[in-house]
């Protein structure tokens, strides 16, 4: 379990490489007909606004830079479907290192073009996350490289964790912390930061309930696993994983107050309320957490000051412009 020393010193990895990203207050129509006294106060935590446009480049700086020399100079290679593919390569170019991405076929191609324009190669798999994990630890073990995993590692965690120092820094008065979980390295990080920092506010994940495995695992105390195919159901790329890993599930069992999930319909309403009236960049999986505070309030809790993660915004343009029209298009 990561301590709030491993968070502050992930902080000071972190400075002057990644964004110190604002709290910026949100007044939309949708809010102000869900919040009709006007006392309430909802704030966006835009991770889109870092130099790869996710949270992700917190984890992957601070696992990488945290190995040494020796094993910086064999490479690093990772799995994802993208936003952590970015942060790894982002990392890799700016340490020097040579950096190899397993990614699905399925990922969003902006992303995958983003990925290879930092210099990465990469590798293209299926698309359940069991697949690509696998062919990375074969070419690991092939070819030397060290493994940096895109959520189940404590390095990572404190890493994306530095989201949650930051919250409470600005916020200290916060009563409510929504965060989207995926493989649950941001929702661990945010959670046991906000804990640990002694707030007394309470830290929702929220996940798309096509792909609710940190939903099943909490409830049944044990990390329950999802088919692939499943997963690949959600229009939230970021979040197809098939379980959460197995240090997020022991921080989040210790640290999360609850899960919330939210329909297909849902997240692509929030994201059309971000993109249009907050005026804020995000991708699918980046407007769940404002998902559940628009259409599952009752779930939540009252909270006067409330935070909703923007964990990124690389959206596929034509996703994007099909969901500000409201038409449905598979991501390419």
């Amino acid at each position: 379990m990561i301590t709030l020393d491993d968070l502050r010193a992930a902080a000071t990895r972190l400075h002057g490489v990644a964004v110190h990203t604002p709290l910026v207050r949100y007044f939309g129509a949708e809010l102000s007909q869900s919040v009709p006294t006007g006392e309430e106060e909802f704030y966006f935590k835009p991770e889109s606004l870092q130099p790869i446009g996710s949270f992700k480049l917190r984890g992957a700086y601070n696992k990488i830079a945290s190995l040494p020399e020796t094993e910086r100079a064999r490479g690093v290679i990772s799995y994802s479907s993208g936003n952590h593919a970015q942060g790894v390569a982002w990392a890799a170019r700016r340490l020097g290192i040579k950096a190899v991405i397993v990614m699905p076929s399925g990922a969003p191609r902006v992303k995958r073009d983003a990925t290879a324009a930092l210099g990465a190669e990469i590798v293209t798999v299926g698309n359940a996350s069991d697949e690509r994990r696998d062919k990375a630890l074969e070419l690991a073990a092939q070819h030397g490289y060290v493994v940096i995993p895109p959520y189940d590692d404590e390095a990572i965690i404190a890493g994306q964790g530095t989201v949650g120092l930051e919250i409470a820094a600005d916020l200290p008065s916060v009563e409510l912390v929504l965060v989207p979980i995926g493989g649950g390295g941001l929702s661990s990080g945010v959670a046991a930061a906000i804990k640990l920092s002694g707030l007394g506010a309470r830290v929702i994940g929220v996940e798309p309930a096509l792909a609710n495995d940190a939903a099943q695992s909490l409830k049944a105390g044990r990390i329950v696993r999802i088919p692939g195919a499943d997963a690949s159901r959600t229009v939230a790329d970021g979040l197809r994983t098939q379980s959460i890993g197995q240090h997020n599930f022991q921080h989040l069992a210790q640290y999360l107050d609850g899960v919330v999930t939210v329909s297909e319909d849902e997240i692509r309403r929030a994201m059309r309320e971000i993109l249009t009236t907050a005026r804020l960049m995000t991708e699918p999986s980046g407007a769940v957490a404002t998902a559940a505070w628009l259409y599952h309030r009752q779930e939540l809790g009252a909270s006067r000051r409330t935070v909703a993660v923007i964990s990124g915004g690389n959206a596929d343009p034509h996703l994007a412009a099909a969901i500000l029209e409201d038409r449905i298009v598979t991501e390419g």
